[in-house]
């Protein structure tokens, strides 16, 4: 990596301010536009204007090390953005996607690299509470929604085996056919460093392999398209105490599954095998710490001579001792 692009997505107290000042001349232009003091109509003030710029302050100054580092560094080291690129920030309603809104817009504040965003929602059969959640999230934090509608919630309801897995890849496939329709050429996910190590951990106990979630991936049935995790190296319980700090409250899952299954008190499918997992490692980590980051590293650490067999990228299997010399 060279100290160019480094120097792009690197914060300084500096930047800080200036970002500020960029705020506030904003909101003078606006104000100039809209005509005000001069006699003409003027546009009702934003009741979340105050409480939006606290909030963008906490993510600046207060949390700068544990939320917009990381992020910036994991958009460097990964090479998530280039140039021209336009991107879907995908936003569920929760708080990982919330919050890597926050973080993009940030990120273009300072940016040297070019990109545009575009903030899509899709509603895949809420209940009007949660509907009306995610928009007055949107118009609080100044997130200009694009939703959408699909009835991903009601196909995947009669689903007994691995709903929630289904779910997600139906999900993907629309946010992908959408964004694709915007002009975007990649989509960002919210997925940040426990739901990696759980991945990874989930992947040998539940199904036999080793593999992790990538910080990006082409798509296989959209030409051009690419996914991406920004959030790849932020934690959770930084991303916990930022919506404390801040008083903000979102979604969990809202899908009619979860809610029968919470209701008769039963852990479903693979969000139990998930709770598990988070379990397990937290446990891990109190008793020794550095799991969690051992779990993370082994990914970038196998070595395929000491495995009894593995998977070429075209699916050829590998195997011990057809391997051996």
């Amino acid at each position: 990596m060279t100290d160019e692009r480094e120097e792009n997505f690197t914060f300084s107290d500096a930047e800080n301010s200036a970002a500020q000042d960029e705020n506030g001349a904003a909101v003078s232009a606006a104000a100039d536009e809209s005509g005000a003091g001069r006699g003409t109509d003027v546009p009702a003030p934003d009741p979340y204007a105050a409480r939006r710029a606290d909030i963008e302050n906490v993510l600046r100054k207060s949390f700068k090390k544990e939320i917009m580092s990381p992020f910036a560094r994991a958009v460097d080291r990964y090479e998530l953005l280039s140039p021209g690129d336009r991107v879907a920030v995908c936003i569920s309603g929760g708080k990982d996607s919330f919050l890597m809104a926050l973080c993009f817009r940030e990120l273009k504040r300072r940016n040297k690299i070019p990109f545009e965003l575009t903030f899509l929602s899709m509603d895949p059969g809420y209940k009007k509470e949660n509907a009306d959640l995610i928009r007055e999230n949107a118009a609080l934090l100044g997130v200009p929604l694009t939703v959408f509608h699909s009835d991903i919630f009601e196909a995947v309801t009669t689903v007994e085996k691995s709903p929630c897995y289904l779910c997600a890849r139906m999900r993907r496939g629309y946010l992908y056919s959408k964004a694709k329709e915007l002009g975007c050429n990649k989509i960002a996910l919210g997925h940040h460093y426990d739901d990696v190590i759980e991945t990874t951990l989930m992947s040998i106990l539940y199904s036999g392999q080793t593999q992790t979630m990538m910080p990006k991936l082409h798509s296989d049935n959209f030409e051009g398209m690419e996914l991406i995790r920004p959030m790849y190296f932020v934690r959770e319980a930084d991303i916990c105490r930022f919506r404390d700090r801040n008083r903000l409250r979102f979604l969990r899952c809202a899908c009619r599954f979860t809610e029968m299954q919470e209701k008769a008190g039963l852990a479903h499918g693979d969000e139990g095998k998930r709770l598990f997992v988070k379990k397990l490692i937290a446990e891990l980590e109190a008793k020794d710490p550095g799991v969690e980051a051992n779990i993370f590293r082994s990914m970038e650490n196998i070595h395929l001579a000491a495995v009894l067999g593995y998977k070429e990228k075209d699916g050829t299997r590998r195997l011990f001792p057809n391997e051996y010399a």
